[in-house]
């Protein structure tokens, strides 16, 4: 049985207190989902208070990061953060977690960019961290990166269960979240520390029918649990698909027809990019659709005649 629709926007900044107020009730009121937000260190608000206002001034709006870079605070400082503005705003957070891939924050900030082995060793301890955090229930954790020792963790989420999401593209990242995760963020492979072709090709249908190969063959029975999402990069609704294909063409190294197949895009009238994702659907059960800032008023149509179905 598929899963329903429904459909977030990742936002990262906002020109003032009131803009941001009113973006994330336009989101509420076009029948999005989720705010996302990035968890960066350039122009982009900082996730935790940008969330918090969000959640203070909507109703049903959830709210997460699309997603934490684990490297960048330890898992129980996070794990109470999120407890709290999940107790805060009744029971409306999503907490995205991954293992971290942009090199350049970590050369600002002067943080150690381990080998990838190590960051999603570090990730897979921050995850058994942060889900005995959630318990409310004294525990000790002693792993390779982490120790915590005889520790309650301060308040406990609304939610009895706070929803999960991990995002990847690598097969181990994708394992541990098929294995752990609530929500499966489906990306391409970010090995390289940057969004260069190596990424964009990754994210080629090919290679995405492989990532939900792995997916399924990890989850097992759990599969039929799990959400699986994807964020879509190049975004526009268009009564001429073809002309924006030529133009990605060259990004993605392919010809037209297979760059709008791309785990990438979503082009198209609003007819094709509902054509589109009934399809995604069934072949990668894809349920979960997350589009940009740029893309909120276009796509609402779309949101209003899938969400929920």
């Amino acid at each position: 049985m598929p899963k329903p629709f429904r459909f977030g926007v990742q936002i990262s900044n906002a020109a003032s207190a009131a803009a941001w107020r009113d973006t994330a009730r336009k989101l509420e009121d076009f029948g999005y989902s989720t705010l996302f937000m990035p968890d960066h260190f350039g122009n982009e608000l900082a996730p935790m208070p940008a969330m918090a206002m969000a959640a203070a001034h909507t109703t049903t709006l959830k709210i997460g990061a699309l997603v934490f870079d684990n490297d960048y605070k330890h898992p129980a400082i996070l794990a109470k953060e999120s407890a709290t503005i999940d107790l805060l705003c009744d029971g409306r957070l999503e907490l995205g977690i991954g293992a971290g891939w942009m090199k350049t924050d970590y050369d600002a900030l002067g943080l150690d960019y381990d080998p990838p082995a190590v960051r999603v060793d570090r990730f897979e301890e921050a995850l058994h961290v942060i889900k005995q955090c959630f318990t409310g229930e004294q525990f000790t954790y002693h792993g390779a990166h982490y120790r915590v020792t005889e520790y309650t963790s301060y308040p406990k989420p609304a939610q009895q269960h706070v929803p999960i999401l991990v995002g990847g593209g690598g097969k181990r990242v994708l394992s541990i979240a098929a294995r752990e995760a609530d929500i499966i963020g489906i990306n391409p492979n970010l090995r390289a520390g940057e969004v260069g072709l190596e990424a964009t090709k990754d994210s080629l249908q090919g290679q995405t029918d492989r990532k939900l190969d792995w997916v399924r063959e990890a989850a097992g029975a759990r599969m039929a649990d799990i959400e699986i999402q994807m964020r879509f990069f190049v975004t526009k609704v268009t009564d001429d698909r073809m002309a924006l294909a030529r133009a990605l063409a060259p990004a993605f190294g392919v010809e037209p027809e297979e760059a709008l197949e791309s785990g990438a895009a979503l082009v198209g009238t609003e007819a094709e990019i509902i054509e589109q994702l009934h399809r995604r659907r069934e072949r990668w059960d894809l349920s979960y659709v997350i589009v940009g800032e740029d893309n909120i008023e276009e796509f609402a149509p779309i949101v209003a005649k899938l969400t929920g179905t």
